[in-house]
């Protein structure tokens, strides 16, 4: 237990600041609750991607192309979640087609592999998924492609104290996704990326197999002059996560958690895919985290694990909006988080693979 906390940067999160606070509330939703005047974003906030053939989808495929071609692009897929509801595999490499062989990380990197390796990428791991994906890329024989392991953190129980698994160990988490600028600038891939000339990465969900390497899209990101571009779709019925509100005068993403009771949110059409084309000074810039508390159930007790998300960047730099397919072999959004979205979404799954990763299914 403690090489975990030591090799995962146990001593980079501030548990113990957390916890105080957490014992201080009787209203620990308040400890993330959002208190600025928050409205909902104007209609027409987000730019839809050209369609295909235009005049202005060439420019932005040539400008793309060329920064891609540079060295200019590179990936982060975010991969540290262990599949529960696949049967407690390392996502990454879940299968999706059992016939075909085919995991999510094939599909991932079959895309990347498309550049043949202009564009580096790395995996952010956790603790429950860096082993395996480490001997995963090690079998493969991939020199473009690296890991980065996110922080851990450990959970408690609503009171503060220490969440004890059924074993009697304290039970270890990954603290989210806005673990990434950190995490990177540890492992130095910042640092090797700056060196390397890359200015933006386009981070995805590994489960995301839609959210493939557009030269249109970064074209557009480049042309915007923001420092980050949000992929936004279509809001469909069970939709849960972040949309962009206006906060001091600036559209910015919030997760629903955080908003203010009774807020509209259900009256926006778009949805945030966490699908983000960040340039790397927004990476390498500090920032003032908020750590959410997030109530989950372990081992059927509760228990709250402190998070921070990646989207709260768009709060402190420039952002463009972008509203991308979601249905279609077009599309950029196909989430697969369990085994009924996995049959759901298989033939938009071979589609989008048909269609922008031949050879692979």
């Amino acid at each position: 237990m403690a090489d975990i906390l030591r090799r995962y940067h146990f001593d980079r999160v501030p548990f113990e600041a957390l916890r105080e606070r957490l014992r201080g509330t009787t209203d620990p939703e308040s400890l993330h609750q959002l208190t600025t005047a928050v409205l909902p974003p104007p209609e027409g906030c987000a730019a839809r991607s050209p369609s295909p053939g235009d005049t202005e989808e060439g420019a932005f495929r040539a400008a793309g192309a060329a920064a891609i071609a540079r060295g200019e692009l590179a990936a982060v897929v975010l991969a540290g979640g262990m599949a529960t509801r696949f049967g407690s595999v390392v996502k990454a490499l879940a299968t999706v087609d059992a016939e075909a062989r085919v995991s999510f990380l094939d599909l991932k990197l079959a895309d990347l592999a498309r550049y043949e390796g202009a564009v580096e990428t790395t995996l952010m791991s956790s603790f429950a998924t860096h082993d395996a994906l480490a001997g995963e890329l090690s079998a493969r024989g991939l020199p473009w492609v690296g890991l980065c392991p996110q922080f851990v953190s450990l959970r408690v129980t609503p009171e503060g104290e220490a969440f004890l698994g059924g074993d009697g160990q304290p039970s270890l988490y990954a603290p989210g996704h806005g673990d990434l600028p950190d995490a990177l600038a540890v492992a130095g891939v910042l640092e090797r990326l700056r060196r390397k000339g890359v200015r933006t990465v386009l981070m995805s969900n590994v489960d995301n197999v839609g959210a493939t390497v557009d030269p249109v899209l970064l074209g557009m990101h480049r042309a915007s002059g923001a420092r980050i571009s949000v992929e936004l779709v279509e809001k469909v019925a069970g939709d849960r996560g972040g949309l962009p509100v206006l906060a001091g005068g600036r559209l910015v993403l919030a997760e629903a958690f955080r908003l203010p009771r009774g807020f509209p949110q259900d009256a926006f059409p778009l949805f945030n895919t966490n699908t983000l084309w960040i340039d790397l000074d927004a990476l390498e810039a500090p920032g003032a985290w908020t750590w959410c508390v997030a109530r989950k159930t372990v081992e059927g007790r509760p228990a709250i694990q402190f998070e921070r998300l990646v989207g709260e960047l768009t709060w402190w730099h420039s952002t463009h909006w972008i509203h991308v397919p979601r249905v279609g072999d077009a599309s950029r959004f196909l989430p697969v988080k369990d085994l009924a979205d996995l049959e759901r979404y298989r033939p938009e799954l071979q589609a989008v693979a048909r269609a922008r990763i031949p050879g692979v299914w």
